[in-house]
């Protein structure tokens, strides 16, 4: 199944906020500072990460629903992209 380009640009500004924010932590912890401070932004990572999975499943649901035959052809099956979703959950 090939993924709409502005998914796919979507995703990749994501996954680069995500790089950023996973660097930040990093000097975080060089720096010395709090903890709470570096929980907040791994926190925050960690969300938008998640988010990147969520838009990358929904955008395979979707295409699953709009066309099946051709989705499962593909190997996403609609069960295949449920338990994709449910990983993430």
């Amino acid at each position: 199944m090939e993924l709409p380009e502005e998914v796919v640009d979507d995703l990749r500004k994501r996954l680069r906020r995500v790089a950023g924010q996973v660097q930040g932590v990093e000097r975080m912890l060089e720096d010395g500072r709090e903890c709470r401070d570096i929980v907040a932004q791994l926190s925050a990572a960690t969300k938008a990460l998640e988010q990147a999975g969520f838009k990358l499943v929904s955008s395979g649901l979707a295409f699953c629903l709009q066309h099946p035959e051709e989705a499962a052809a593909d190997g996403y099956a609609i069960d295949d992209v449920q338990r994709m979703f449910m990983k993430l959950a």
